[in-house]
């Protein structure tokens, strides 16, 4: 038998591959590994490398696996979702892997400048209503800039076309220097090494789409760490398919 969320939160609160702050909470707790998650906690000096919005952490965990010389930290709020994650590299020894719970509206104040060199979008919500709460918007980027190396990679993997298009128009809004892109990554041709590899890894989600005749999208792009930054002004159609077991969501608001 699986077991429930309470339990699930007692095994988080001992982990110690996890850290937990919660928006209602940070205020009054310092995190102290700010700008040195290296020495505190991983004890090296390899890359490090966030997937926000990480759900259970599948992704998190198997690009530990690919890659065992860079730090991986898995980022969500679902505290019950990202417990699966932990418990996987905790229960396989993976010393590169760690996870954050918080509100990635705050994901500054967890990370130094220059502390990070990449970072992974993995099937975002798109959030079709609400530009500002977009992983790929202005509101996001400024904060990701904070802590990104100058032109650090961003990835976005997604189903949506709404989220892929809006990103790609802010990415040429923006003159953000993209090194891939493409709508159909399954099928797509000239891949260099590094995609190749990461095409072994697939969520339970993916699969499902993937099973479903869904196209998935994939760029990355780097972030310069200095310039002025606008949303695209344009009107992007919605998605007008349902995602598994994801509600369909209609309308636009595009104010910032």
């Amino acid at each position: 038998m699986s077991k429930g969320k309470l339990a699930k939160f007692a095994d988080m609160a001992r982990y110690e591959n996890v850290f937990q702050y919660p928006y209602s909470v940070v205020e009054n707790v310092p995190f102290e590994m700010k700008g040195h998650w290296r020495d505190m906690y991983f004890h090296n000096d390899n890359p490090i490398v966030l997937e926000l919005g990480c759900g259970k952490g599948e992704y998190t965990v198997e690009l530990a696996r690919l890659y065992p010389d860079v730090n991986f930290i898995g980022v969500d709020i679902k505290g019950a979702r990202m417990w699966t994650g932990a418990t996987q590299a905790l229960n396989d020894g993976l010393k590169n892997v760690a996870f954050l719970r918080t509100n990635i509206e705050i994901i500054d104040r967890f990370f130094g400048p220059d502390e990070v060199q990449e970072i992974w979008l993995t099937f975002s919500d798109p959030q079709m209503k609400n530009v500002r709460k977009r992983l790929t918007s202005t509101y996001f980027m400024e904060r990701y800039r904070r802590f990104l190396v100058d032109g650090g990679i961003v990835h976005v993997k997604t189903d949506s076309n709404f989220l892929f298009t809006y990103t790609t128009y802010m990415t040429e809004r923006n003159a953000f220097p993209v090194l891939f892109s493409t709508t159909d990554l399954y099928h797509a041709e000239g891949l260099d090494v590094d995609t190749m590899r990461i095409l072994s890894i697939q969520t339970y989600y993916e699969s499902q789409w993937i099973e479903r005749g869904l196209n998935i999208k994939y760029m990355k792009f780097r972030l310069p760490s200095a310039g002025d930054m606008a949303e695209p002004d344009v009107e992007i159609p919605v998605d007008d398919y349902r995602s598994y077991k994801r509600t369909r969501r209609s309308g636009v608001d595009m104010r910032k």
